[in-house]
């Protein structure tokens, strides 16, 4: 039995002695922990500089680890771009090896083409070169066959006769001339152009003096120079003369004529070298033509003739120009009734315009009028005018 004040605990009670263990033992604990906490205290202060390096430590790892993740991120997106260049590198050699070889066959083709066309003009031209050998030969036999023609006289004069009438029958109309015309002195013109008065009617005849033109251009020295020369005054000369006498007949043909040379170098020869002889023509009234002054020798007298016949034509054309002023005057007074029935229309297209545009005003006016002013007021408000009776 234990006393405590007024308490008095028995220590053979089980419960009196199991709460007296319970107590010692919790003690005890309690002791138990408040040692454990000064010690724990004591040695988080002891280990306070430990945390502190540790923590210094974790931060410099931290920092290590986040340069680690930078650097591999820097090395990854180095890698990336690398790639990405290397890739770009390629395709755009890719490309440029295409280009390149694109162009290539394109110049190769080119080439070929070129080279095939080349081939082609130059078959052509060959061909055309063939072409113009046999034409050449053709010539050369035309050549022949032409100095065969021109060393006979006839034929000679056949060539000059058609060269003429070819040249006449272009310059004028077919009926102011005619060919191989006999004149009253049984003699036969070439060609007689129906030219009024004056000068009349005019004759040509050609002439072509080829023997004495070739012996000159085939001399060789001064000796067959001269007689080459002396040939050629003579004969022409004489178709000087002979055309004088035969074709210039006073009354019946103008007081001159035309000597045709078929040839340019012989009218150029006579011209350059023998002018006396063009001037024994003039004197005679004979003047000496090629075929390109006689062309431009019948074109004058195309505008001789057509100033003639439009002379001869004087009275119908004034008749025309009578009739021609009447349709004038006639056409003149239509436009004037014409001008005055516009006039009337545009007047009456004015006053249809007023009276549309009156018209819509009052239609507006009406359109716009307050009908409820119309309304009649209370009888109790009319004021009467005047004596009720």
């Amino acid at each position: 039995m234990i006393q405590l004040g007024e308490i008095s605990l028995n220590l053979s009670d089980p419960l009196v002695l199991a709460a007296l263990i319970f107590g010692a033992v919790l003690i005890l604990i309690l002791s138990l922990v408040i040692a454990t906490n000064r010690s724990a205290t004591r040695s988080a202060r002891m280990a306070e500089p430990m945390i502190a390096q540790m923590n210094d430590l974790a931060t410099r790892v931290q920092g290590l680890s986040d340069g680690q993740h930078q650097l591999t991120g820097g090395l990854t997106h180095v890698s990336e771009a690398q790639a990405q260049s290397q890739t770009s590198m390629l395709q755009l050699m890719e490309r440029r090896l295409a280009q390149v070889q694109e162009q290539m066959n394109e110049n190769l083709h080119g080439s070929a083409r070129r080279t095939a066309q080349s081939l082609g003009e130059l078959q052509q031209r060959l061909t055309a070169i063939d072409k113009a050998q046999d034409n050449i030969t053709k010539l050369s036999g035309d050549v022949l066959s032409l100095q065969d023609i021109l060393s006979n006289k006839q034929t000679r004069g056949a060539f000059g006769e058609i060269q003429l009438t070819d040249i006449v029958s272009k310059a004028l109309p077919s009926d102011s001339y005619t060919l191989q015309h006999t004149l009253s002195n049984g003699k036969r013109a070439d060609c007689l152009i129906h030219l009024p008065n004056p000068p009349g009617p005019i004759c040509i005849d050609s002439k072509f003096p080829l023997e004495a033109y070739e012996a000159l251009r085939r001399a060789t020295t001064d000796w067959e120079l001269n007689e080459a020369a002396k040939l050629l005054r003579t004969s022409v000369k004489k178709h000087i003369k002979d055309i004088a006498e035969k074709y210039i007949l006073d009354g019946e043909t103008a007081d001159g004529a035309l000597m045709f040379l078929p040839s340019e170098a012989v009218y150029a020869e006579l011209h350059s070298n023998f002018p006396e002889l063009v001037r024994d023509g003039f004197a005679s009234r004979v003047w000496i033509v090629s075929p390109t002054t006689c062309m431009a020798t019948l074109n004058t007298m195309r505008a001789i003739l057509k100033d003639a016949r439009m002379r001869e034509q004087a009275g119908a054309i004034r008749s025309e120009l009578s009739k021609l002023f009447a349709d004038v005057e006639r056409l003149g007074t239509r436009v004037e009734n014409l001008d005055r029935h516009f006039n009337q229309a545009s007047k009456d297209i004015a006053d249809i315009k007023v009276s549309a545009d009156k018209a819509g005003r009052r239609a507006k006016r009406l359109d716009n009028f307050d009908f409820e002013e119309l309304v009649p007021e209370p009888e109790s408000k009319i004021v009467k005018l005047g004596n009720d009776s």
